[in-house]
């Protein structure tokens, strides 16, 4: 009899404990748990801690009450900007669940969240960012741009019970086709200015050369023409200065002409002349006088 007793507490210890465990649940300080019976929402929970539900007929999912990334595994969007222009967009966003009931409604399973809310994203990108021009996307107002997303897509992600909080582009840039086309271009213009201004500057050069072979040649003329009018000057001199010297003393003069002629038709260390001393060149050979 003891013994059936003893069992028969052993059993309903064990069932009580397996109930126990089923209707406990904890919920962290990161986390929100909603209460489904059979699907349906019966009770959210908010507060941390041990609480309590039904075995069996009731289960909990939980919900994650940090900013969460939408951002997992996405690919760059191509996006046509308001100049007609094609951009390739790499952006994420930053959301947090601020109403797990209508989170759970609308999405379901949290591992839901990204393909429900990524097309209410790409939306928002596309709305905004075609409303402005490649400039102002990738340089002018690229933070002005990133908040109109923000407001837009908080504004449609609401239906989902969740608040965006951040968003935020990676990399705004031309398609890879676009870009090589465009440094194409720009190349070719950069080498045709390097032309231009390689011709400009030969040109230039060739202007400066000709300018001063004109310089030089003047420069000469010039020169010429001063020492012309130098050794015009100085020959007027030597002949005024031997008329002088002529006329004070004709003999002496003519004995210095007679010297230099000889100065001149001597000189060197290996002058031979083979004539007859006579005639009026060596006049003074014979006769200090110059007379024979």
């Amino acid at each position: 009899m003891n013994r059936s007793v003893a069992i028969g507490a052993g059993v309903v210890a064990v069932i009580l404990a397996i109930g126990v465990y089923l209707s406990a649940f904890t919920v962290s300080m990161t986390q929100q748990a909603i209460v489904l019976q059979f699907g349906d929402p019966r009770a959210v929970v908010t507060e941390p801690g041990l609480h309590w539900k039904l075995p069996v007929i009731q289960n909990v999912i939980y919900i994650d009450k940090r900013i969460l990334n939408l951002d997992h595994g996405a690919q760059p969007e191509e996006i046509i900007a308001k100049d007609r222009k094609r951009l390739v967009v790499d952006a994420f966003a930053r959301y947090r669940i601020v109403d797990s009931l209508r989170f759970y409604q609308a999405v379901g399973a949290p591992r839901n969240a990204d393909s429900r809310l990524r097309p209410n994203f790409v939306s928002s990108l596309r709305n905004v960012l075609g409303d402005h021009t490649l400039e102002e996307v990738v340089r002018d107002d690229r933070a002005g741009l990133m908040k109109k997303i923000q407001t837009a897509f908080n504004a449609a992600a609401q239906q989902f019970g969740v608040e965006v909080v951040d968003v935020r582009i990676r990399r705004a840039d031309l398609p890879d086709q676009n870009s090589q086309a465009i440094y194409q271009r720009m190349q070719t213009e950069r080498e045709r200015e390097a032309a231009e201004i390689r011709a400009q500057g030969n040109e230039e050069a060739q202007r400066i050369r000709s300018r001063a072979d004109r310089e030089v040649t003047v420069i000469i003329a010039e020169a010429e023409r001063d020492a012309q009018i130098a050794r015009g000057e100085g020959d007027a001199k030597r002949n005024e200065i031997y008329a002088g010297a002529y006329s004070q003393d004709p003999d002496f003069f003519a004995f210095y002409r007679s010297m230099e002629a000889y100065r001149q038709s001597l000189k060197g260390d290996n002058t031979t002349m083979i004539v007859e001393p006579q005639g009026e060149f060596f006049r003074y050979f014979g006769a200090e006088s110059g007379r024979r």
